[in-house]
């Protein structure tokens, strides 16, 4: 059996080709969550989840679930709550208080949370660093709805998404494909295989065509919180008609 690479702070990353088959595409422990680490980890495909109380646990699994954002399927009743405008949108307004409720949200067939208090706190500074944003949805004043991620390039690296209200979380997913172009992406980085994502219209792409396609993945300025309204009403209208 192939030993796991320990890692300490600073250190680089394994090549992902080096990714354990068996827990699917485990690639190396240890390291840090700092701001400086987790670029390096997105730019090559690796991200960190790991439980309460387990050391940092690297991924790459092989095959990546990806979402062409030309892709998304906007299902019938999530276009029906758009035309009747149950919600409003809103981005990088309230990051913390979605990380929060993705953290807290229960899950269908899970227990506890991967969004250990050390993942919002790096999740928090890459926020306050311009390199995590988040997508809210409301009802009335009410946060019912979002998600968050990375962006670096032209990739989204989804991290979670939470619903406390039908299709809630859809429409976070729908705005951010509509918006793609004016936030200049052009794949959503879902990470692993789930039947909810794929049903939205994410499909699997092999480990090496998703780094491939990851380029030059470097640090962009990215002002989401200014997006014109005129994005939001353009948004409406795209999953709305027809």
């Amino acid at each position: 059996m192939t030993a796991l690479p320990l890692l300490a702070p600073g250190d680089p990353f394994p090549p992902v080709s080096q990714a354990l088959a068996e827990p699917d595409g485990l690639l190396a422990a240890g390291g840090d969550l700092s701001c400086d680490t987790l670029l390096r980890a997105y730019a090559r495909g690796i991200f960190p989840w790991f439980s309460d109380g387990d050391p940092i646990l690297w991924w790459s699994p092989d095959p990546r679930l990806v979402l062409d954002p030309a892709d998304f399927h906007c299902q019938r009743s999530l276009a029906k709550r758009l035309r009747r405008g149950d919600f409003r949108f809103s981005l990088d307004h309230a990051f913390p208080a979605v990380l929060d409720a993705c953290a807290s949200t229960p899950r269908h067939g899970e227990t506890g949370t991967w969004i250990v208090p050390a993942m919002s706190r790096a999740y928090n500074a890459m926020h306050l660093a311009g390199h995590a944003h988040s997508v809210e949805v409301w009802q009335r004043d009410e946060l019912v709805g979002g998600l968050y991620g990375i962006c670096l390039g032209s990739t989204f690296f989804g991290e979670s998404m939470f619903s406390h209200a039908s299709d809630a979380s859809k429409a976070a997913l729908a705005l951010l494909c509509a918006l793609s172009p004016a936030l200049g992406i052009d794949q959503v980085d879902c990470q692993v295989e789930t039947a909810h994502l794929q049903r939205l219209g994410a499909s699997n792409m092999p480990r090496q065509t998703f780094i491939a396609r990851l380029g030059d993945a470097r640090p962009r300025p990215a002002h989401w919180d200014r997006l014109s309204i005129r994005a939001f009403d353009d948004f409406v209208e795209a999953f709305t008609l027809g």
